[in-house]
């Protein structure tokens, strides 16, 4: 038997699996890490917590496990995808905390930028929007701002790079990333598949600090050396596209949603990249087999982390395996409406000037009628992108593929279906991004073909709507009325 090792570094903890050839798990080891928050609306993370935080959860998987280090054919990473981090390419220290992809200190240079007129052509190179959730921003933010980062870029010993590249760096000691995180950046061009040398000098970032961007399934990564073994990282994917594989969502039309920290929804669209005209992303899926895969993509930026507030916050959970216990205590929110604006409003919107709000309260109110107004948020901002997605491409999208956490939640899934009015597929294994990352890294190896992956997706249960369409739009009526509330309000 072969197993594949998948790292999956997020925003709130490292996990390391490890799956077997028919995609079942092995063994698994999490640890999670500090949250920084230094100023109002800015996150950061720390380099060399998330370090080891992979070197103790690689171990402790195979500790946990019937195997040997001989044992693994292949690594695959996955991670949290705009998130930066600076180093010294001649000492491999980290110049600075990571900032992590919720971090908004980059609104002012965004601004200017857009003062500028530059929105349609960082559009048309990147497929993003200008905003500071990426990358590019970070970088230039770095630089300009913290003198141990100024100075590396002076004598040449920069190095930047998404938190895949900082994995492959310390693991490895290469310098490589691959195309569906640089897509993330808004430093790189998804009709050349290259660094953009004009982005890099508007943004003030040398090319010869970014990594290498390299092909899936090909030339490994690097490899780490272990018990006098090389092993491979094969597969290295930002996590919603990890999550799209993972779900087998390989051809033009499937759609996925991650219920993680924020929601993401990618639509597969094949070879052809298509550019959004109402705030949803096109992005690299993935690259193999010498194709590109592109994605349309939608982001909510806070529902996991809005029912962690309810959990740290308020004591309204006492744990994420107790939110349908409560829930169960009323029937639903009671008129109340919860818009989870914390750092702002994601697609469609892009407005980081929204804040979070909770309207409809009366005295009646009760903690039980929070935790719906919560799930039904959820439930709301996914649906919107996903009817965006459907009037973008035509496409008549039934069925939905959720993953993540708190898709355990068969309240939040029901509701789901019915304010989406789609049937929802919550696989056997939520866990598909670490698996995604597994299969791509196995491709080739283990699998010869995407229908041997293909036939490795089993479905846990369907959740088909119940409540009426009529009921549903006039649900999702009310909601953005309270949402045109959140909107432009610093």
């Amino acid at each position: 038997m072969r197993y594949i090792l998948s790292i999956d570094q997020g925003t709130s903890s490292t996990r390391t699996i490890i799956f077997d050839e028919m995609g079942s798990m092995i063994s698994s080891s999490q640890k999670e890490h500090e949250q920084f928050y230094p100023h109002p609306s800015w996150v950061e993370h720390d380099p060399l917590e998330i370090k080891n935080s992979v070197l103790f959860t690689m171990k402790d998987a195979v500790d946990k496990s019937s195997i040997q280090w001989k044992d693994i054919v292949s690594i695959g990473i996955t991670n949290q995808r705009e998130t930066i981090i600076a180093w010294d390419k001649q000492t491999g220290d980290p110049l600075y905390n990571a900032i992590v992809w919720q971090c908004r200190r980059t609104v002012p240079l965004v601004n200017e930028l857009k003062e500028r007129g530059l929105e349609e052509k960082i559009h048309q190179k990147t497929g993003l929007v200008l905003d500071a959730y990426f990358s590019g921003t970070k970088a230039k933010w770095l630089i300009e701002n913290v003198e141990k980062v100024s100075e590396a870029n002076k004598n040449g010993s920069l190095a930047f790079g998404t938190i895949d590249a900082w994995i492959i760096y310390f693991l490895t000691g290469e310098h490589a990333t691959d195309a569906s995180n640089a897509s993330r950046t808004l430093l790189y061009n998804i009709n050349t598949m290259n660094w953009d040398p004009e982005l890099c000098e508007l943004l003030g970032v040398p090319l010869e600090s970014l990594p290498q961007v390299k092909m899936n399934a090909a030339d490994p990564f690097g490899y780490l050396e272990q018990d006098g073994i090389r092993i491979p990282i094969r597969g290295v994917l930002g996590d919603q596209q990890a999550a799209l594989f993972g779900q087998a969502a390989f051809s033009a039309g499937e759609i996925k949603c991650t219920y993680g920290t924020g929601n993401f929804i990618l639509l597969n669209t094949g070879e052809e990249e298509k550019l959004s005209q109402n705030g949803l992303l096109t992005t690299v899926a993935w690259q193999f087999d010498n194709k590109t895969v592109y994605a349309l993509e939608g982001s909510v930026f806070v529902t996991g982390a809005a029912l962690r507030w309810l959990r740290d916050g308020l004591n309204i959970i006492p744990s994420f395996d107790q939110i349908d216990n409560i829930a169960a205590s009323q029937n639903d929110a009671n008129g109340v409406i919860f818009v989870p604006a914390f750092v702002g409003l994601g697609a469609p919107y892009w407005d980081s000037t929204a804040t979070g709000m909770i309207i409809g309260i009366t005295g009646g109110t009760n903690q039980a009628n929070i935790l719906h107004a919560t799930l039904d948020a959820i439930a709301y901002q996914t649906e919107e992108l996903v009817s965006l997605m459907k009037t973008e491409t035509g496409l008549d999208i039934s069925d939905l593929h959720v993953d993540g956490g708190t898709t355990r939640s068969d309240v939040l899934m029901q509701k789901q279906a019915d304010v989406s009015q789609i049937v929802i597929n919550r696989p056997k294994n939520i866990e598909t991004t670490a698996l995604g990352a597994a299969y791509m890294a196995g491709y080739g190896l283990i699998w010869n073909n995407l229908d041997e992956i293909r036939k490795l997706y089993p479905v846990d249960q369907k959740y088909q709507p119940v409540l009426n369409k009529e009921k549903s739009v006039e649900s999702i009526r009310i909601w953005k009325k309270a949402v045109e509330r959140s909107i432009n309000w610093k």
